[in-house]
């Protein structure tokens, strides 16, 4: 062998060690320190370092999703916790195709604080391990648990304690000496007691950031809002009226420009006041917990969204006192830019009818989220509610131009009346959390009506008491009412078990007992399977515990799995997955429901899913001392993960693995593949090797 080859060969090894050990990925660094408030009180401060392309979860998820991103504390008689955990990183919010919700994921750096009661003065250790989960957009992580162990120094007086930074390295503690189990089964931390998803607030002065995406996608609602305000016939015909007055008597049309101008900021200065105000009242860490969780105020917003929308139909109108109009108005004659603002003043007041029930929908809708939200919302809205003003007291010219007044002003009015109607339902599903009785299947009913309705108004079929005589449908209306159908379509559809991904975060999660065609169909489109009898082929370990997609017949253990291909003479196929793996929800629901990949799993394989993140814990009898970290592995998950890094050195979830009866790799393993055709060619030459 000449010296060129024996080079080439050398570097190919070296490649081949590094890129096995980069498969076994660990991108999440924590630090962990502590701040001392006083009055026996410190804040315990968690932070994490996330590589790129990785996330994290949120600490707050609904049930149902992935893990969850919490601290386990052992259990001490020298402290308490205080409230839950805060997540000073605000989680970016986003719709999770492979869980179908809504979820919380934390890229970049996270940070975490809990605040703690101390018992007394003296010097205490609090310990525990914080658990957490990470994936990117093709894989994910089995579960963590990075253990932590605080030591603090409370003087006798009770003063300043003193802050200890620690830097800890990942090592498993056992879960059942810091947890308990609740009736349902799920470990819940000692102390902690329940923390609601959506609690995010501020703790020891430090404020939890705003979701900056969150806030900008309000703005440009309420900015939308805003211009659709001015369609109403309260608003739409003051436009022609207001901008007269600042043209008439002013002297000169500089003078007429800022008159406007003060005119225009005045109106942003009243409705974003009202921002600040209800910013100024959502105090405290569980304000806004409260409003988005409890009972009583989604009740009250729900009943105030009606209110609103009986006020868009006609029903009624909301009014504010005729002396409060009459005082303003007075003011407007002194002229001046004092006279501007009372314009402004005089405009809010006596637009409140038609502008009234789309605030106060704006304002409800904020008063759940943090400080900036109704602040925001509310510029943004007077913003777009200002601007037409400013400009046509700018260039007057541009009066002759607008459209007039007319029965399409009330339309507007209506219309808006139909949409608060069906968004009023979102507060129901507070009231009734597990959907007992408000389902997906009745929320979506409801909908179905209203937006049915919606059509049948844009055709004329339904009038209100202030619509005008429509002789004929014009275009306009006629594309409006085919919108609306077609939404009535789509949301038919899920009333069949379809998705509705583009408003899936406005329902209620599928109803276990709903009807659900796309799986019937799925399940349709494939034969069964054909092992027979055999004594082999029939899973008991494990069997009682999890279960296959799709009707599938598999195993949970490899030797069974095995024994089944010895008999049958098929190839294994491992599934190393996990029950909070979002890809690998991914990967079956777009991949596996495939008709011809199911059939070749049913038909051409022992299917055998090894789940790493289970935490059921094993006999001491099955117990064993890994070689790969010289841990205790007692779990399930914590056996089928370190069989997947011993043999496969990667301990990302999916993983699919061919292997024959004897235990040998066929192919090469593979990960998450959204491909059906390139899945399909992996099984065949998977099978063709066997």
């Amino acid at each position: 062998m000449d010296m060129k080859k024996l080079l080439t060969m050398l570097g190919l090894s070296l490649w081949m060690v590094f890129n096995i050990n980069a498969q076994i990925a660990d991108p999440v660094k924590w630090t962990f320190s502590h701040e001392n408030i006083g009055n026996q009180e410190v804040v315990l401060v968690f932070k994490a370092s996330i590589e790129p392309p990785w996330h994290l979860y949120s600490a707050y998820l609904p049930s149902g999703g992935p893990i969850a991103t919490k601290a386990w504390f052992n259990e001490s008689e020298t402290y308490s916790l205080v409230d839950g955990i805060v997540e000073v990183t605000k989680p970016e919010k986003k719709f999770d195709e492979g869980f179908q919700m809504e979820l919380g994921t934390i890229s970049g750096r996270a940070e975490l604080r809990q605040k703690v009661k101390l018992s007394g003065p003296g010097t205490h250790t609090i310990t525990g391990e914080i658990e957490f989960q990470v994936c990117d957009d093709v894989t994910c992580l089995p579960p963590k648990y990075e253990e932590f162990s605080f030591t603090v120094t409370v003087p006798g007086d009770g003063g300043a304690a003193t802050p200890v930074q620690t830097e800890e390295t990942t090592e498993t503690l056992s879960k059942e000496t810091i947890s308990t189990e609740t009736g349902s089964g799920e470990s819940t931390p000692v102390l902690s007691g329940l923390i609601n998803d959506k609690t995010i607030s501020t703790i020891a002065g430090v404020p939890a950031l705003e979701d900056e995406r969150s806030l900008w996608g309000f703005f440009w609602l309420a900015f939308g809002l805003g211009l659709l305000a001015l369609l109403t016939p309260c608003v739409f015909p003051m436009i022609p009226m207001t901008v007269s007055f600042f043209m008439q008597g002013s002297g000169s049309k500089a003078k007429g420009f800022f008159r406007g101008l003060v005119f225009g900021l005045s109106i942003i200065a009243i409705y974003t006041s009202l921002g600040v105000i209800v910013s100024i009242s959502n105090v405290g860490p569980n304000a806004a917990n409260a409003l988005s969780t409890h009972w009583i105020p989604n009740l009250i917003f729900f009943a105030l969204f009606i209110l609103f929308a009986f006020s868009f139909f006609g029903m009624f109108e909301l009014v504010l006192p005729t002396s409060w109009i009459n005082k303003a108005d007075s003011r407007v004659d002194k002229g001046g830019f004092g006279g501007a603002f009372f314009m402004a003043l005089t405009t809010v007041l006596v637009s409140f009818s038609c502008t009234g029930p789309i605030v106060g929908a704006l304002l409800v809708e904020a008063a759940g989220g943090l400080a900036l939200k109704p602040i925001l919302g509310m510029f943004g809205f007077a913003l777009a509610f200002a601007i037409p003003f400013t400009l046509f007291a700018i260039f007057p010219s541009w009066l002759k131009g607008l459209p007039k007044s007319g029965g399409w002003l009330n339309a507007v009015k209506v219309v808006l009346g139909f949409i608060v109607l069906a968004f009023s339902m979102k507060f129901l599903l507070a009231l009734d959390p597990a959907n007992k009785i408000l389902t997906r299947e009745l929320y979506l009913a409801v909908w179905i009506v209203l937006f049915f309705m919606l059509g049948m108004y844009f055709l004329g079929k339904i009038r209100f008491a202030h619509d005008s005589d429509m002789p004929h449908v014009t275009v306009p209306r006629l594309l409006l009412s085919v919108a609306s159908f077609t939404f009535v379509i789509y949301l038919f559809m899920g009333l069949f078990g379809y998705e509705l991904k583009t408003i899936a975060p406005l329902l209620p999660s599928k109803s276990p007992n709903g009807i659900d065609l796309t799986q019937q169909a799925i399940y349709s489109g494939a034969p069964q399977a054909a092992t027979g009898d055999l004594e082999e082929c029939t899973p008991t370990k494990y069997a009682d515990k999890f279960h296959m997609p799709f009707g599938l017949k598999g195993f949970y253990d490899l030797e069974e799995g095995l024994a089944c291909a010895g008999a049958t003479g098929k190839p294994v196929l491992i599934d190393f997955k996990g029950h909070f793996c979002s890809n690998c929800k991914k990967m079956e629901a777009a991949v596996w429901s495939d008709p011809e990949v199911l059939n070749m799993l049913r038909n051409d394989f022992v299917v055998v899913a090894l789940y790493t993140d289970d935490r059921t814990k094993l006999p001491e009898s099955e117990w064993y001392t890994s070689d790969m970290d010289g841990k205790v592995k007692k779990t399930i998950g914590q056996q089928n993960i370190d069989f997947e890094i011993s043999h496969f050195r990667t301990n990302t979830v999916p993983l699919y693995v061919i292997m024959d009866s004897g235990g040998n790799v066929l192919n090469q393993p593979k990960g998450t593949d959204m491909n059906v055709q390139s899945y399909l060619a992996w099984l065949k030459e998977g099978k063709g090797k066997n």
